[in-house]
């Protein structure tokens, strides 16, 4: 799936993978949603943890751009972590979340989600898409954390539960 290049295009697609994510979800019965578990050698054993892996990515986002245009040096990934640790980061990502019901779960990443919309909606063409623009992203641009944490980890997702909806059907 290409990438995209400007803002129209960003928001188009954070929210069509977004969209089509959670209609695939929709096409799992209750059980299945609720109950069910991913039957596959990884971190993620049911939709909610799925959900809220995307959930606590956003956060994650959220916090660095908040950080970050005030000026200062975001943690990044996390406090802790290092680009390199990233798979334990989301095994306490995972950890975190299993208390959490899957209809709060929803909820969260509802709210997440359109948190992440609005930063988008602030920013022009060049505020999202310029190399080194900001500090805090380096030598890439805001619209590559953007991209990452949304369209392409939806991309992730809709995969992983397609792989799910696949065994299900065997």
């Amino acid at each position: 799936m290409p990438r995209p290049k400007n803002k129209d295009e960003l928001l188009k697609l954070s929210n069509s993978n977004f969209n089509a994510m959670l209609l695939l979800i929709e096409s799992f019965d209750e059980e299945e949603i609720i109950n069910g578990k991913i039957p596959f050698e990884d971190r993620d054993k049911n939709i909610r943890d799925v959900l809220a892996h995307l959930h606590h990515w956003h956060l994650m986002l959220l916090e660095w751009y908040r950080v970050g245009m005030s000026g200062e040096k975001p943690n990044m990934p996390s406090k802790g972590y290092t680009w390199k640790t990233v798979p334990a980061l989301n095994q306490e990502i995972w950890k975190k979340y299993q208390t959490t019901s899957y209809k709060e779960t929803v909820k969260i990443i509802q709210k997440s989600f359109f948190d992440i919309q609005i930063i988008i909606n602030q920013h022009n063409d060049n505020e999202l898409f310029e190399k080194k623009k900001y500090k805090w992203t380096g030598t890439t641009s805001l619209a590559s954390y953007l991209t990452s944490a949304t369209s392409s980890h939806y991309d992730w997702a809709i995969k992983k539960l397609k792989k799910y909806k696949k065994a299900l059907a065997v």
